[in-house]
Order: C-alpha cells, then structure tokens, then sequence
C-alpha cells in the first residue's frame, strides 16, 4: 500500500536487487528501460528506479509518459535490453503500487528469475543499497508509445474493420491504456470513442479492473451510445474486458474462446492453447475440433509466458482477462487483443453477443461465475482442506466425479460443471469460481460452496 510499506526506500531495495541480478545473469551493458502507469506518484518511484540501476553503471531508459505494461515489454525486446522495470499495481486499488519486471524475451519473468531477484533482495535487505552515485547522464528519457503503435497496428485486418462499419468506445479506466485504442481505430477511419480517458490517479473511484462491477460506466456508454462494443483496459493495460452492443459483459473466458475459435479455425494459424486452471473448458472443445493441444498451468500468466517460450502455442491466457498470442509477444496485451476481437467482429459480420451464441450452439452453453470472500489465513486453509477431503462426495444434487489440485483444489461435479477453490495470491482473499451448463447452476454452486466456507 502507497506510503506504508510502497516506500522509496523499498521500491529502492528492489530496484537494487533487480539490477544485481541484471549484472550477474544478462547483459547490463544492454540497458534497463523504466515505464510507469497512471498511478499517484508512479513516476517519481519510477525515476527513483531509475536512478539506483544507474548506479550500477548500466544504462536506463525511462518513459517520457505513462504508458501500458505490454508497450514496456515490447521495448525491452524491440531494443534488445537486459530487462525491464514497470511501476504498477495493475488492475488492483488505487491505493496500491508495485514493481513489475519484466525479463529480456519481452514479458512476465519466468519463476526461475523471480527467485535470482528475491535471493539478490535478501543480499540487499541484509546489508542495504550500496551509496555510491547516481549517474543522471545515463538515463535517458525513451518515446514507448510510437513504437509500440506502431507494431500493434500491423497485426489486423484493418481493410475489413473498416468496411463493417461498425462503432466503438473504448474504456481505459484512466489507466496507463488511454488514447491508445482510439488512436489507432481513428487513423483508420474506425469509428471509436473513448470515455474514463483522463489522468485521474483514483481511477473513478472504482478498481481499474475490467470485470463487473466496475464496468458499468461502459455499459451506460454502450446503451446509450448506440456503439456496437465497448472494449476495457485495466490499469497498465495487460487486461481486456469487453460489453456487447445490449450491455451484456462478455467475460474473460468468452473472449478467450472467441479469439481461438478465430484464429485457429477463420484464420488457421497453427499452434497450439496455453491457459491456466482456472480458466473455462469451453477452450478444451474448441481446441479438440482444431487438433490443437491444451496445456494447463497454475494461475499466474508467468507460467503462460513460460509455455509460450518453450512451445509453439497460438494463444495463451487466464481467467482474468489477460491473454497473449504468438503473432505479437508472449505477453499478456489488452489493446492487441481488442484489436483481434474486433477484427473476429468484422471477418464475420457479427456482435459479440453472436458470436458467444455461436459458440455455445456449438459447444454446448459454458456459464461461468466467481466470488471473493475476504477470509481469515486460517479460514482459508480450513476451507481448501474440507473440499479437498473424501469425506465431501456431493455439492447439492450432484456427486464429486472427480478432484484436481494444480493450484488450490477443483471439484468436477457429475456432468454438470465443475467448482474450484484457492486462495489468492496477491491478495487477502479465498476464490470461489465455478461453471456449469446453466447460469441457475453456476449460481446455485456458488452460493452453497461459499456459505459452507462460512460456516467452518
């Protein structure tokens, strides 16, 4: 949390350890480049980074403004630097700041890395940032944005989305994303708005994060606009969230299906599905119907990025709502895939309410719901071991098939669904998801899997 333990001091001792794991493990002589999102006192933390890498006597690059998580990513690779640092809490509070690195291949560090920065951080917290000098003449300051327009731009049909003649309104949520989307729908006679685009460090009052309930103001929007989507982007731009022309949201999982329906069978780009367990089986069928392979991962694009490194893999994604493809980075990217949805929009003449129809025909009806309960350590810990236990063989009118624990424990219940628990990783919380063939279902397993949680 801002001010109370994100300090200066602190955001210094990562920063130090971020670049003695530079000095050891990369190329220092490549550089460090430093982006920052919208967040308050982002760039004054971000300068503070910026400063203490320099005194290791590489060079720093900083952003000349706030710019989206991916756009540094792409930097990093584009310029072939050693790394990059982005202060940001993401889609969190804006209460909260954080420190993202992101390693030289152009995304999330993979967990191998992690661990060398938190061992150099234990060297750093036991004997301090060393005080030698900083050496302003070797940062420099660095235009993120062009480039990445630029490259991003390349990566639709753009010929097609403009004869659809369809409109569009873009919701950065104040965040780090602002302008970007307009921007390019705009330089190519696109139709497309954009509404909570201003700088506003407490992100309207709601989470920058785009899921319900902080997207209604899109929804207004949409209605009220007559726009035939709304697209959003979280707080540093990593995450998409989207709305039908009617105000229905389109989840995470909707889209993640609808790009793989698009581009593995419109398009049949080859390769093959990375998501993580947390994400919707819907993904499984349509991978089956284009022979493509699924891998599954803990929750945590880190081990996405890692699969996409090693693997040939056309899409990979998370519940949240960050998603990645090969065509562009190993890296989670709201605008690029905002872009592709609009381009799935346009190639088949359809809203995204269709298209979501067009799948569950196919594929049978996937309703996916979550809940966060704010939750004692122990109350957590209490709660995964009873659904993981034997002794719980049915959740209302249905039997547990089956169990699975990649990453907190999964229940599949008959053949109806499956309900999953874990605590969550970055903050004080257990998550409830669940998916089922029918919304009453999802809701029904929710409700009883959270008030048995509160009754333990």
């Amino acid at each position: 949390m801002i001010a109370d333990d994100y300090t200066f001091a602190n955001v210094r001792r990562v920063a130090c350890a971020i670049a003695r794991y530079v000095v050891r493990a990369e190329k220092p002589n490549a550089g460090v480049i430093v982006g920052y999102d919208t967040r308050f006192g982002s760039e004054r933390f971000a300068r503070a980074a910026a400063e203490v890498v320099s005194m290791a006597g590489m060079p720093v690059w900083i952003a000349e403004k706030a710019c989206p998580s991916p756009a540094l990513s792409l930097l990093v690779r584009q310029r072939g630097a050693a790394g990059g640092i982005m202060i940001t809490a993401s889609h969190n509070p804006y209460r909260w700041n954080g420190v993202k690195f992101k390693a030289s291949y152009g995304s999330s560090a993979l967990p191998s890395i992690v661990a060398q920065v938190e061992m150099e951080l234990t060297t750093v917290l036991a004997n301090g940032v060393p005080p030698l000098p900083t050496r302003p003449d070797s940062i420099q300051p660095l235009d993120i944005l062009s480039p990445y327009l630029e490259t991003v731009d390349k990566l639709v049909d753009w010929e097609r989305i403009r004869a659809s003649k369809f409109r569009f309104v873009a919701d950065p949520m104040h965040g780090a994303a602002r302008g970007l989307l307009r921007e390019l729908m705009t330089r190519h006679g696109v139709a497309c708005d954009e509404i909570r685009g201003t700088h506003d460090p407490l992100f309207g009052g709601v989470n920058p994060e785009p899921i319900e309930p902080h997207v209604e103001a899109l929804r207004r929007a949409v209605i009220s606009g007559g726009y035939h989507a709304g697209l959003c982007a979280d707080g540093d731009g990593d995450r998409i969230g989207a709305m039908d022309r009617d105000g229905t949201f389109i989840t995470p999982h909707q889209i993640f299906s609808i790009l793989l329906w698009h581009l593995a069978g419109t398009r049949g780009i080859p390769g093959d599905v990375a998501k993580t367990f947390s994400s919707t089986k819907m993904l499984d069928k349509i991978a089956a119907k284009f022979g493509r392979k699924v891998f599954e991962t803990p929750i945590g694009f880190k081990y996405i990025c890692e699969l996409m490194l090693e693997r040939d893999i056309l899409l990979g994604g998370e519940e949240s709502g960050g998603i990645g493809t090969k065509l562009y980075l190993p890296e989670r990217d709201a605008t690029v895939m905002a872009l592709l949805l609009v381009e799935v929009m346009a190639w088949h003449g359809k809203s995204l309410g269709e298209l979501v129809a067009l799948l569950h025909a196919e594929f049978g009806e996937h309703h996916y719901g979550r809940v966060d309960l704010d939750l004692k350590p122990w109350q957590k810990e209490r709660a995964i071991a009873h659904f993981s236990g034997a002794k719980l063989t049915r959740l209302l009118d249905w039997p547990v098939a089956r169990r699975e624990d990649l990453d907190g424990i999964k229940l599949y219940l008959g053949e109806i669904g499956w309900v999953m628990l874990r605590a969550s990783g970055t903050e004080p919380m257990l998550r409830v998801y669940s998916e089922t063939a029918s919304a009453a279902a999802t809701r029904r397993i929710l409700d009883e899997t959270c008030a048995i949680v509160r009754g333990l």
